[in-house]
Protein backbone atom coordinates (compact mmCIF):
# COMPACT_ATOMS: atom_id res chain seq x y z
CA UNK A 1 0.00 0.00 0.00
CA UNK A 2 1.03 3.12 -0.48
CA UNK A 3 1.75 5.97 2.13
CA UNK A 4 1.07 8.82 0.13
CA UNK A 5 -1.73 9.41 -2.66
CA UNK A 6 -0.76 11.03 -5.82
CA UNK A 7 -2.38 14.32 -7.16
CA UNK A 8 -2.62 16.48 -10.00
CA UNK A 9 -3.70 19.94 -9.38
CA UNK A 10 -5.08 21.50 -12.32
CA UNK A 11 -5.05 25.26 -12.25
CA UNK A 12 -2.05 27.37 -10.46
CA UNK A 13 -4.49 30.07 -9.19
CA UNK A 14 -4.81 31.31 -5.46
CA UNK A 15 -7.31 28.04 -5.17
CA UNK A 16 -5.10 25.20 -6.74
CA UNK A 17 -1.80 26.55 -4.81
CA UNK A 18 -3.97 27.13 -2.02
CA UNK A 19 -5.34 23.28 -2.13
CA UNK A 20 -2.05 21.97 -3.49
CA UNK A 21 -0.17 23.11 0.07
CA UNK A 22 -3.11 21.66 2.52
CA UNK A 23 -2.73 18.47 1.03
CA UNK A 24 0.75 18.12 0.56
CA UNK A 25 1.00 19.43 4.61
CA UNK A 26 -0.94 16.37 5.04
CA UNK A 27 1.51 14.08 4.22
CA UNK A 28 0.02 13.56 -0.02
CA UNK A 29 2.59 14.25 -3.03
CA UNK A 30 1.18 16.75 -5.21
CA UNK A 31 1.80 18.05 -8.47
CA UNK A 32 0.22 21.85 -9.35
CA UNK A 33 -0.21 22.12 -13.55
CA UNK A 34 -0.50 25.98 -14.55
CA UNK A 35 -0.97 27.04 -18.10
CA UNK A 36 0.94 30.06 -18.03
CA UNK A 37 4.17 30.80 -17.10
CA UNK A 38 3.84 32.39 -13.35
CA UNK A 39 1.22 31.05 -10.87
CA UNK A 40 -1.13 33.26 -9.67
CA UNK A 41 -4.15 33.35 -11.76
CA UNK A 42 -6.43 36.13 -11.35
CA UNK A 43 -4.12 37.27 -8.55
CA UNK A 44 -0.88 37.22 -10.96
CA UNK A 45 1.03 40.80 -11.15
CA UNK A 46 2.40 42.61 -14.29
CA UNK A 47 4.55 45.23 -15.17
CA UNK A 48 3.37 48.77 -15.86
CA UNK A 49 5.82 50.93 -17.02
CA UNK A 50 8.37 50.73 -14.21
CA UNK A 51 6.36 49.58 -11.80
CA UNK A 52 5.22 45.95 -11.00
CA UNK A 53 2.14 45.53 -9.46
CA UNK A 54 -1.41 43.61 -9.65
CA UNK A 55 -2.66 42.26 -12.90
CA UNK A 56 -6.47 42.80 -11.21
CA UNK A 57 -7.27 44.92 -8.04
CA UNK A 58 -7.89 43.26 -4.65
CA UNK A 59 -7.86 44.72 -1.35
CA UNK A 60 -7.75 42.78 2.13
CA UNK A 61 -10.40 43.61 4.90
CA UNK A 62 -9.62 43.18 8.65
CA UNK A 63 -12.42 40.27 8.71
CA UNK A 64 -10.62 38.23 5.87
CA UNK A 65 -10.19 35.57 8.29
CA UNK A 66 -8.45 32.87 6.08
CA UNK A 67 -6.82 35.16 4.38
CA UNK A 68 -5.00 36.56 7.36
CA UNK A 69 -4.28 33.55 8.31
CA UNK A 70 -2.61 32.21 5.15
CA UNK A 71 -0.45 35.37 5.21
CA UNK A 72 0.25 34.97 8.83
CA UNK A 73 1.99 31.86 7.61
CA UNK A 74 3.65 32.74 5.34
CA UNK A 75 4.93 35.38 7.38
CA UNK A 76 3.42 38.41 5.43
CA UNK A 77 0.52 39.02 7.97
CA UNK A 78 2.06 41.60 10.57
CA UNK A 79 2.90 43.33 7.32
CA UNK A 80 -0.29 44.53 6.25
CA UNK A 81 -1.18 48.13 6.02
CA UNK A 82 -4.13 49.43 7.04
CA UNK A 83 -6.03 52.21 6.12
CA UNK A 84 -8.93 54.14 6.24
CA UNK A 85 -10.54 55.15 2.43
CA UNK A 86 -12.97 57.16 0.72
CA UNK A 87 -15.49 56.51 -1.54
CA UNK A 88 -16.89 58.38 -4.50
CA UNK A 89 -19.97 58.05 -6.27
CA UNK A 90 -20.47 59.28 -10.34
CA UNK A 91 -23.78 60.06 -10.93
CA UNK A 92 -26.00 62.63 -13.12
CA UNK A 93 -22.45 63.76 -14.48
CA UNK A 94 -21.42 64.57 -10.84
CA UNK A 95 -18.47 63.06 -8.56
CA UNK A 96 -19.74 63.39 -4.94
CA UNK A 97 -18.47 62.10 -1.86
CA UNK A 98 -20.27 58.94 0.11
CA UNK A 99 -17.71 58.73 2.91
CA UNK A 100 -19.80 58.90 5.91
CA UNK A 101 -23.22 59.59 6.91
CA UNK A 102 -23.81 63.02 6.81
CA UNK A 103 -22.51 63.29 3.07
CA UNK A 104 -24.70 60.50 2.71
CA UNK A 105 -27.48 62.95 3.83
CA UNK A 106 -26.55 65.31 1.39
CA UNK A 107 -26.19 62.88 -1.54
CA UNK A 108 -28.88 64.96 -3.96
CA UNK A 109 -29.93 61.97 -6.27
CA UNK A 110 -32.21 60.62 -4.07
CA UNK A 111 -34.63 62.09 -1.56
CA UNK A 112 -34.98 61.91 2.06
CA UNK A 113 -37.22 58.70 2.19
CA UNK A 114 -35.09 57.60 -0.56
CA UNK A 115 -32.14 57.40 1.45
CA UNK A 116 -33.79 56.01 4.33
CA UNK A 117 -34.93 53.14 2.38
CA UNK A 118 -31.55 52.51 1.07
CA UNK A 119 -30.13 52.81 4.35
CA UNK A 120 -32.81 50.37 5.97
CA UNK A 121 -32.32 47.62 2.64
CA UNK A 122 -28.89 47.65 3.50
CA UNK A 123 -28.83 47.52 7.76
CA UNK A 124 -31.66 44.32 7.01
CA UNK A 125 -29.13 42.27 4.47
CA UNK A 126 -26.22 43.10 6.83
CA UNK A 127 -28.20 41.06 9.60
CA UNK A 128 -29.28 38.18 7.67
CA UNK A 129 -27.32 35.65 8.66
CA UNK A 130 -28.09 33.29 5.85
CA UNK A 131 -29.06 33.73 2.11
CA UNK A 132 -30.51 30.18 1.41
CA UNK A 133 -34.42 31.59 1.45
CA UNK A 134 -32.96 34.79 -1.16
CA UNK A 135 -31.60 32.43 -3.91
CA UNK A 136 -35.70 32.07 -4.48
CA UNK A 137 -36.11 36.14 -5.30
CA UNK A 138 -34.52 37.88 -8.19
CA UNK A 139 -32.83 40.58 -7.12
CA UNK A 140 -34.74 43.17 -8.74
CA UNK A 141 -38.12 42.02 -7.09
CA UNK A 142 -36.28 42.13 -3.66
CA UNK A 143 -34.83 46.00 -4.23
CA UNK A 144 -38.26 46.94 -5.11
CA UNK A 145 -39.59 45.67 -2.05
CA UNK A 146 -37.03 46.90 0.46
CA UNK A 147 -35.62 50.21 -1.46
CA UNK A 148 -38.52 51.29 -3.46
CA UNK A 149 -38.86 51.76 -7.21
CA UNK A 150 -36.82 55.45 -7.43
CA UNK A 151 -33.55 53.82 -5.55
CA UNK A 152 -33.96 50.79 -7.38
CA UNK A 153 -34.05 52.26 -10.83
CA UNK A 154 -31.37 55.32 -9.95
CA UNK A 155 -28.79 53.43 -7.61
CA UNK A 156 -29.22 49.36 -7.39
CA UNK A 157 -30.35 49.05 -11.14
CA UNK A 158 -27.16 50.78 -12.58
CA UNK A 159 -24.78 48.88 -10.05
CA UNK A 160 -26.27 45.63 -10.66
CA UNK A 161 -25.97 46.41 -14.51
CA UNK A 162 -22.47 47.82 -13.98
CA UNK A 163 -21.60 44.31 -12.71
CA UNK A 164 -23.63 41.70 -14.27
CA UNK A 165 -24.84 43.29 -17.27
CA UNK A 166 -28.05 42.36 -18.69
CA UNK A 167 -27.25 38.76 -16.67
CA UNK A 168 -28.72 40.83 -13.34
CA UNK A 169 -32.70 39.87 -14.41
CA UNK A 170 -30.87 36.25 -13.61
CA UNK A 171 -29.42 36.92 -10.44
CA UNK A 172 -31.03 35.81 -7.04
CA UNK A 173 -31.26 38.32 -4.02
CA UNK A 174 -28.39 36.37 -2.47
CA UNK A 175 -25.79 38.27 -4.64
CA UNK A 176 -26.07 41.58 -3.44
CA UNK A 177 -26.53 39.75 0.14
CA UNK A 178 -23.06 38.45 -0.66
CA UNK A 179 -22.08 41.88 -1.02
CA UNK A 180 -23.05 43.50 1.34
CA UNK A 181 -22.24 40.84 3.74
CA UNK A 182 -18.69 40.99 3.29
CA UNK A 183 -18.42 44.34 3.92
CA UNK A 184 -20.69 44.15 7.23
CA UNK A 185 -18.32 41.28 8.65
CA UNK A 186 -16.08 42.80 10.77
CA UNK A 187 -18.95 45.47 12.38
CA UNK A 188 -20.77 41.95 13.28
CA UNK A 189 -17.48 40.67 14.93
CA UNK A 190 -17.36 43.73 17.11
CA UNK A 191 -15.09 45.99 15.17
CA UNK A 192 -16.55 49.40 14.66
CA UNK A 193 -15.06 50.22 11.51
CA UNK A 194 -13.77 48.58 8.38
CA UNK A 195 -10.76 49.30 7.00
CA UNK A 196 -8.99 48.43 4.33
CA UNK A 197 -5.28 46.53 4.15
CA UNK A 198 -2.51 45.93 1.69
CA UNK A 199 0.93 44.04 1.70
CA UNK A 200 3.76 45.76 0.05
CA UNK A 201 4.80 44.52 -2.42
CA UNK A 202 1.48 43.74 -3.40
CA UNK A 203 0.86 39.90 -4.44
CA UNK A 204 4.05 39.70 -6.39
CA UNK A 205 5.38 39.30 -2.74
CA UNK A 206 2.48 37.01 -1.55
CA UNK A 207 3.09 35.06 -4.80
CA UNK A 208 6.79 34.67 -4.47
CA UNK A 209 6.30 33.32 -0.43
CA UNK A 210 3.03 31.36 -1.70
CA UNK A 211 5.24 29.66 -4.34
CA UNK A 212 8.16 29.58 -1.96
CA UNK A 213 5.63 27.54 0.65
CA UNK A 214 4.93 25.23 -1.48
CA UNK A 215 8.39 23.82 -2.98
CA UNK A 216 9.13 23.48 0.83
CA UNK A 217 6.51 21.34 1.33
CA UNK A 218 7.44 19.27 -1.62
CA UNK A 219 5.07 20.48 -3.90
CA UNK A 220 6.18 20.09 -7.32
CA UNK A 221 5.68 23.18 -9.00
CA UNK A 222 4.82 23.04 -13.04
CA UNK A 223 4.06 26.38 -15.09
CA UNK A 224 3.80 26.22 -18.46
CA UNK A 225 1.26 23.14 -18.67
CA UNK A 226 -1.73 23.63 -20.51
CA UNK A 227 -4.35 20.33 -19.83
CA UNK A 228 -5.24 19.34 -23.23
CA UNK A 229 -8.07 15.80 -21.22
CA UNK A 230 -8.56 13.98 -18.10
CA UNK A 231 -9.61 11.33 -18.37
CA UNK A 232 -9.89 7.71 -15.68
CA UNK A 233 -7.41 4.62 -16.73
CA UNK A 234 -8.97 1.25 -16.29
CA UNK A 235 -6.93 0.91 -12.84
CA UNK A 236 -9.36 4.09 -11.73
CA UNK A 237 -6.76 6.61 -11.80
CA UNK A 238 -6.73 10.04 -13.60
CA UNK A 239 -4.63 10.30 -16.50
CA UNK A 240 -3.76 13.91 -17.84
CA UNK A 241 -2.45 14.63 -20.88
CA UNK A 242 -1.05 18.41 -21.82
CA UNK A 243 -1.19 20.01 -25.32
CA UNK A 244 2.13 18.94 -25.66
CA UNK A 245 1.42 15.75 -25.75
CA UNK A 246 2.89 14.60 -22.06
CA UNK A 247 0.79 12.64 -20.04
CA UNK A 248 0.96 12.07 -16.48
CA UNK A 249 -0.61 9.97 -14.18
CA UNK A 250 -2.01 10.61 -10.89
CA UNK A 251 -4.59 8.43 -8.06
CA UNK A 252 -6.58 11.77 -7.78
CA UNK A 253 -6.59 14.71 -9.83
CA UNK A 254 -8.78 18.29 -9.32
CA UNK A 255 -9.42 20.70 -11.48
CA UNK A 256 -10.00 24.06 -10.37
CA UNK A 257 -10.66 25.80 -13.56
CA UNK A 258 -13.93 27.14 -14.43
CA UNK A 259 -16.51 25.17 -15.35
CA UNK A 260 -17.30 24.85 -19.21
CA UNK A 261 -13.78 24.22 -19.41
CA UNK A 262 -13.68 21.61 -17.08
CA UNK A 263 -16.22 19.85 -18.69
CA UNK A 264 -14.22 20.45 -22.33
CA UNK A 265 -11.57 18.96 -20.14
CA UNK A 266 -13.05 15.55 -18.78
CA UNK A 267 -15.28 13.81 -21.88
CA UNK A 268 -15.25 10.49 -20.21
CA UNK A 269 -18.27 12.28 -17.39
CA UNK A 270 -21.60 11.20 -17.64
CA UNK A 271 -23.91 13.37 -19.74
CA UNK A 272 -26.10 14.69 -16.76
CA UNK A 273 -22.84 15.53 -15.46
CA UNK A 274 -21.53 17.54 -18.25
CA UNK A 275 -24.65 19.66 -18.70
CA UNK A 276 -24.47 21.06 -15.24
CA UNK A 277 -21.24 21.80 -15.79
CA UNK A 278 -22.05 23.64 -19.03
CA UNK A 279 -24.95 25.34 -17.35
CA UNK A 280 -22.82 27.83 -14.88
CA UNK A 281 -22.71 31.21 -16.25
CA UNK A 282 -20.28 33.40 -15.77
CA UNK A 283 -19.38 36.77 -16.01
CA UNK A 284 -16.33 38.36 -17.59
CA UNK A 285 -13.94 41.61 -17.33
CA UNK A 286 -12.25 43.65 -19.82
CA UNK A 287 -10.02 45.60 -17.36
CA UNK A 288 -7.48 48.66 -17.62
CA UNK A 289 -4.29 49.07 -15.37
CA UNK A 290 -3.47 53.03 -15.73
CA UNK A 291 -0.43 54.41 -14.33
CA UNK A 292 -0.44 58.57 -14.05
CA UNK A 293 1.39 61.23 -12.87
CA UNK A 294 -0.88 62.27 -10.29
CA UNK A 295 -4.15 60.94 -8.31
CA UNK A 296 -7.40 61.46 -9.85
CA UNK A 297 -9.84 62.35 -6.91
CA UNK A 298 -8.70 60.19 -4.26
CA UNK A 299 -11.39 57.83 -3.65
CA UNK A 300 -10.39 54.38 -3.48
CA UNK A 301 -13.44 53.28 -5.36
CA UNK A 302 -15.69 55.38 -7.05
CA UNK A 303 -19.19 53.26 -8.21
CA UNK A 304 -20.76 54.67 -11.21
CA UNK A 305 -24.44 54.87 -12.45
CA UNK A 306 -23.57 57.24 -15.75
CA UNK A 307 -24.76 55.45 -18.53
CA UNK A 308 -22.39 57.06 -20.25
CA UNK A 309 -19.15 55.56 -18.96
CA UNK A 310 -18.04 52.50 -20.35
CA UNK A 311 -16.49 51.24 -17.29
CA UNK A 312 -18.06 49.61 -14.00
CA UNK A 313 -16.00 51.90 -11.95
CA UNK A 314 -12.87 53.85 -10.78
CA UNK A 315 -10.89 51.84 -8.32
CA UNK A 316 -7.97 54.06 -7.65
CA UNK A 317 -5.24 52.12 -5.89
CA UNK A 318 -3.07 54.72 -4.88
CA UNK A 319 -5.81 55.99 -2.72
CA UNK A 320 -4.92 53.39 -0.44
CA UNK A 321 -1.34 51.73 -1.18
CA UNK A 322 1.23 54.51 -0.93
CA UNK A 323 2.32 56.18 -3.86
CA UNK A 324 5.90 54.88 -3.50
CA UNK A 325 4.92 51.65 -4.17
CA UNK A 326 4.49 53.30 -7.60
CA UNK A 327 7.40 55.06 -7.77
CA UNK A 328 5.27 58.39 -6.89
CA UNK A 329 2.63 58.07 -9.14
CA UNK A 330 -1.01 56.86 -8.93
CA UNK A 331 -2.49 53.50 -10.30
CA UNK A 332 -5.95 53.74 -11.13
CA UNK A 333 -8.35 49.97 -12.48
CA UNK A 334 -11.29 50.98 -14.82
CA UNK A 335 -12.90 47.40 -14.76
CA UNK A 336 -15.26 46.91 -16.96
CA UNK A 337 -17.74 43.09 -16.40
CA UNK A 338 -19.18 41.99 -19.34
CA UNK A 339 -20.31 38.54 -20.66
CA UNK A 340 -17.94 36.11 -22.09
CA UNK A 341 -18.80 36.51 -25.51
CA UNK A 342 -19.06 40.56 -25.66
CA UNK A 343 -17.68 42.17 -28.64
CA UNK A 344 -15.55 44.00 -26.25
CA UNK A 345 -12.92 41.52 -26.46
CA UNK A 346 -12.23 42.24 -29.56
CA UNK A 347 -11.43 45.65 -28.80
CA UNK A 348 -7.85 46.53 -29.19
CA UNK A 349 -5.80 48.12 -26.94
CA UNK A 350 -5.49 51.31 -28.39
CA UNK A 351 -10.01 51.47 -28.94
CA UNK A 352 -10.54 50.49 -25.35
CA UNK A 353 -7.65 53.01 -23.99
CA UNK A 354 -9.55 55.69 -25.96
CA UNK A 355 -12.61 55.05 -25.26
CA UNK A 356 -11.48 54.79 -21.54
CA UNK A 357 -9.62 57.77 -21.39
CA UNK A 358 -12.57 60.24 -23.00
CA UNK A 359 -14.69 59.04 -20.25
CA UNK A 360 -11.74 59.72 -17.52
CA UNK A 361 -11.61 63.31 -18.88
CA UNK A 362 -15.28 63.56 -18.58
CA UNK A 363 -15.42 62.81 -14.55
CA UNK A 364 -12.37 64.48 -13.59
CA UNK A 365 -12.26 67.78 -15.86
CA UNK A 366 -8.32 68.00 -14.46
CA UNK A 367 -7.29 64.96 -16.12
CA UNK A 368 -5.20 65.22 -19.43
CA UNK A 369 -3.80 62.53 -21.65
CA UNK A 370 -0.49 63.81 -21.13
CA UNK A 371 -0.28 62.08 -17.93
CA UNK A 372 -0.86 58.75 -18.57
CA UNK A 373 2.41 56.81 -18.05
CA UNK A 374 1.29 53.35 -18.90
CA UNK A 375 -2.00 51.70 -20.02
CA UNK A 376 -2.13 48.42 -19.74
CA UNK A 377 -5.86 45.97 -20.81
CA UNK A 378 -6.65 42.73 -19.20
CA UNK A 379 -9.22 40.45 -20.47
CA UNK A 380 -10.90 37.35 -18.77
CA UNK A 381 -13.78 35.56 -20.23
CA UNK A 382 -14.64 33.82 -17.36
CA UNK A 383 -14.57 35.55 -13.65
CA UNK A 384 -17.64 34.45 -11.73
CA UNK A 385 -20.09 32.59 -11.97
CA UNK A 386 -23.34 34.30 -12.14
CA UNK A 387 -25.29 33.59 -8.74
CA UNK A 388 -28.69 32.72 -10.38
CA UNK A 389 -32.09 31.71 -9.07
CA UNK A 390 -31.58 28.33 -6.76
CA UNK A 391 -28.14 28.25 -7.75
CA UNK A 392 -26.63 26.72 -4.86
CA UNK A 393 -29.75 23.55 -5.55
CA UNK A 394 -28.57 23.74 -8.95
CA UNK A 395 -24.28 23.45 -8.78
CA UNK A 396 -22.29 20.11 -9.85
CA UNK A 397 -20.98 18.13 -6.94
CA UNK A 398 -17.34 18.80 -6.50
CA UNK A 399 -17.07 14.45 -7.05
CA UNK A 400 -18.14 13.25 -10.10
CA UNK A 401 -19.02 9.41 -11.16
CA UNK A 402 -15.17 8.92 -11.55
CA UNK A 403 -13.57 8.71 -8.21
CA UNK A 404 -10.32 10.28 -9.54
CA UNK A 405 -11.90 13.40 -10.72
CA UNK A 406 -13.03 16.17 -8.33
CA UNK A 407 -13.47 19.79 -9.94
CA UNK A 408 -13.73 22.70 -7.32
CA UNK A 409 -13.76 26.22 -8.54
CA UNK A 410 -14.84 29.23 -7.38
CA UNK A 411 -18.57 28.18 -8.75
CA UNK A 412 -18.25 26.64 -5.66
CA UNK A 413 -18.68 29.75 -3.61
CA UNK A 414 -21.58 29.49 -2.30
CA UNK A 415 -23.61 32.95 -1.34
CA UNK A 416 -20.58 34.59 -1.67
CA UNK A 417 -18.16 36.80 -3.81
CA UNK A 418 -15.26 36.55 -5.58
CA UNK A 419 -11.97 37.56 -3.61
CA UNK A 420 -8.63 35.76 -2.65
CA UNK A 421 -10.72 35.55 1.04
CA UNK A 422 -13.34 33.60 0.06
CA UNK A 423 -10.88 31.56 -2.55
CA UNK A 424 -8.88 30.42 0.29
CA UNK A 425 -11.74 29.66 2.57
CA UNK A 426 -13.01 27.07 -0.02
CA UNK A 427 -9.69 25.72 -0.30
CA UNK A 428 -9.37 25.34 3.54
CA UNK A 429 -13.21 23.50 3.56
CA UNK A 430 -12.54 21.27 0.53
CA UNK A 431 -9.53 19.74 1.30
CA UNK A 432 -10.33 17.71 4.37
CA UNK A 433 -13.54 16.60 1.87
CA UNK A 434 -11.10 15.55 -0.92
CA UNK A 435 -9.17 13.27 1.89
CA UNK A 436 -12.02 11.82 3.57
CA UNK A 437 -13.47 10.69 0.08
CA UNK A 438 -9.93 9.42 -0.75
CA UNK A 439 -10.04 7.63 2.06
CA UNK A 440 -13.36 6.25 1.69
CA UNK A 441 -12.61 5.09 -1.76
CA UNK A 442 -9.51 3.44 -1.14
CA UNK A 443 -11.51 1.24 1.95
CA UNK A 444 -14.15 0.36 -0.59
CA UNK A 445 -11.41 -0.70 -3.13
CA UNK A 446 -12.75 1.58 -6.01
CA UNK A 447 -9.26 2.60 -6.96
CA UNK A 448 -5.52 1.61 -6.90
CA UNK A 449 -3.99 2.50 -3.44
Amino acid sequence: MKSAKTWGVVGGGILGMTMALRLAQRGQRVTLFESAAQLGGLASEWQLGDVVWDRHYHVTLLSDASLRNLLRELDLEEQIRWVNTRTGFYTDGHLHSMSNSLEFLRFPALGLVDKFRLAITILHASRLGEAAELEDIPVETWLRQWSGARTTEKIWLPLLRAKLGNNYRKASAAFLWAIIARMYAARRSGLKKEMFGYVPGGYARILRALRLKLEQAGVNVAPGHRTARVLTTPGGEADITFANGHRETFDHAVLTVPSGAAADLCPGLTSEELGKLRQIQYQGIVCASVLLKKPLADYYVTNITDPGIPFTAVIEMSAMVDRREFGGNALVYLPKYVAPDDPMFELSDEQIRNRFLVALAKMYPSFRNEDVLAFNVSRVHQVFAIPTLRYSRNLPSMFTSSPAIQIVNSAHIVNGTLNVNETVQLAERVVPELLSRANSIRRAGYAVA
